[in-house]
């Protein structure tokens, strides 16, 4: 994929996150907070170990962990959060995926719906575009000064990972979503930071845009991330190289 990376991706959205870091580390404490409804203990709980894993990467504190942890676990009260996957259409036919955590679906899925119709998309049934994504693990490594590319690349594949490729500023590891516990595991333990690693859904064709729909596309994300109800969004536009975002 040309264009947007995640490491582009991550990099274009760090002044933004640095700005609401406040609502980063909510939409991450309730995400934990469902993962620690099949257990408090990460050790036993490989969900919650991946989502921890996820905070401590947003560099989220370790008490506002703890917290959403015994507010999912029901030591602390709590709210009760659905898990709703809204799927449709963006400017110039984009493939888009909008992963809600919600304590009142009804206002989720009118927000959904009016944020799509408001920028160029379509809200569609479930299961009209999902069919082309795979859900995979993805680590994220910046490249910085000591880093051998060989000795990482070495690193993730003898972990199970399942690709490796090297982006100018970082190196981009992807798993089968089954194995993406041992190989960031693996990875933490050999002494490796990750800019981020996460599970996400990843597309097996992209849609390219010229800049005037990579425009559009941006701004239907843009608006879908800020609402309060929407964890994460995934789509398949593949933005020009020119593009800033």
């Amino acid at each position: 994929m040309s264009g947007h990376s995640k490491w582009h991706n991550i990099q274009a959205k760090k002044g933004k996150a640095d700005a609401q870091r406040g609502k980063v580390f909510t939409k991450i404490g309730k995400e934990i907070a469902v993962a620690a409804k099949d257990g408090s203990n990460p050790d036993t709980n490989a969900k919650l170990r991946d989502v921890v894993a996820k905070a401590k990467a947003n560099n989220m504190p370790l008490d506002t962990i703890t917290r959403a942890i015994k507010k999912g676990a029901g030591e602390l009260e709590g709210v009760n959060y659905e898990e709703i996957v809204y799927e449709g259409y963006g400017p110039a036919g984009v493939a888009v995926i909008v992963d809600v955590l919600t304590d009142n679906k009804n206002r989720s899925a009118s927000n959904v719906r009016y944020i799509f119709d408001r920028n160029g998309g379509n809200l569609g049934a479930n299961g009209c575009v999902s069919f082309m994504f795979q859900r995979k693990g993805q680590i994220i490594i910046e490249k910085k000064d000591g880093l051998d590319e060989d000795e990482v690349m070495m690193a993730a594949l003898d972990a199970g990972a399942e690709d490796f490729n090297p982006e100018e500023e970082a190196f981009e590891i992807t798993t089968a979503m089954e194995d993406f516990s041992v190989v960031r595991e693996a990875l933490e333990t050999a002494g490796y930071e990750f800019a981020s690693a996460e599970l996400t859904m990843i597309p097996d064709t992209y849609t390219e845009l010229n800049l005037e729909d990579a425009e559009k596309v941006q701004s239907l994300i843009d608006k879908l991330e800020d609402d309060d109800d929407v964890q994460d969004v995934y789509s398949n536009a593949q933005f020009p190289d020119e593009f800033e975002g």
